[in-house]
């Protein structure tokens, strides 16, 4: 098990400078999900660098079978959650489907929503070359914006299946010129989502601004993992990218169980626990 480097460690409020500034020197971005108050108090108390709220609360959360149903009035909410936790991460939010695509003026208003009603510190967007106005005009308002390719769930329609994206080298050259694209556009940094490794690594190289990866191999600047994912609550989702770091739901399932007992065995309350 690694230790937290002390270069990010000791570092008050991360920011855009100092996510470029870890790149830079080589020490990997750690970054998690979360949706709620009480884990966010959790994560950034450990020392995460990112907090993604991610649109998929509309999964984790809300039970829905994609990310497509989440209302950018439920992204605030969650964001506002997590923001009022934070003490140290940056904290990203993802501008959910049908807020930002195919419509510049309305993607700035979307961000800006999220800006100032939540608190975040910036926003994720899911696309390359066909989103760039909207990604131009939300930094053009002075919103960091982190883009996101490969694998994007909000086009899950689209492309009919959550396999690896990009194997083949049409789709791999426009994924890689999109991301040239979003860095001149101004993003931050880039998400890629189920790329191949090599692919993953090699755009990385070209790029001045960090890359995150989940399912996209080791040779990306930091790695992303969905919080309930990692601490094993969802068991029924098991891609090759995930290792569990936990096994909440049988502890969960346990202390549960072992409530009910003491409950039916009037053993709870006791009398040490009564007024």
């Amino acid at each position: 098990m690694s230790t937290q480097s002390n270069s990010s460690a000791n570092i008050k409020r991360i920011t855009t400078h100092q996510l470029s500034a870890m790149k830079n020197r080589g020490e990997k971005i750690a970054m998690l999900t979360a949706y709620d108050y009480s884990m966010a108090t959790l994560i950034d108390g450990a020392g995460i660098d990112i907090i993604l709220v991610g649109d998929s609360a509309s999964n984790v959360m809300a039970g829905h079978e994609t990310t497509l149903p989440i209302t950018l009035d439920q992204m605030i909410y969650h964001a506002s959650s997590v923001v009022r936790a934070v003490k140290r991460a940056f904290v990203l939010v993802d501008i959910p489907f049908g807020y930002y695509q195919g419509n510049s003026s309305e993607a700035l208003r979307s961000a800006i929503r999220i800006m100032k009603e939540s608190g975040a510190h910036g926003v994720k967007v899911e696309g390359g070359e066909e989103i760039q106005e909207s990604v131009k005009r939300i930094i053009s308002a002075g919103v960091p914006v982190m883009g996101h390719l490969g694998l994007t769930p909000q086009s899950i329609y689209k492309f009919g299946t959550y396999s690896v994206r990009a194997k083949e080298q049409e789709e791999a050259d426009k994924l890689t010129q999109d991301a040239l694209l979003l860095q001149e556009c101004g993003c931050f940094g880039v998400l890629f989502e189920k790329i191949p490794a090599d692919l993953a690594a090699k755009i990385t190289k070209q790029l001045s601004v960090p890359t995150i990866g989940i399912g996209a191999g080791a040779g990306t600047d930091g790695q992303v993992l969905v919080m309930h994912d990692m601490l094993g609550v969802t068991k029924d989702f098991n891609p090759r990218f995930l290792r569990r770091y936990a096994d909440l739901e049988s502890v969960v399932d346990q202390a549960v169980k072992n409530y009910i007992a003491d409950v039916k065995a009037t053993d709870f309350p006791n009398q040490a626990e009564s007024y």
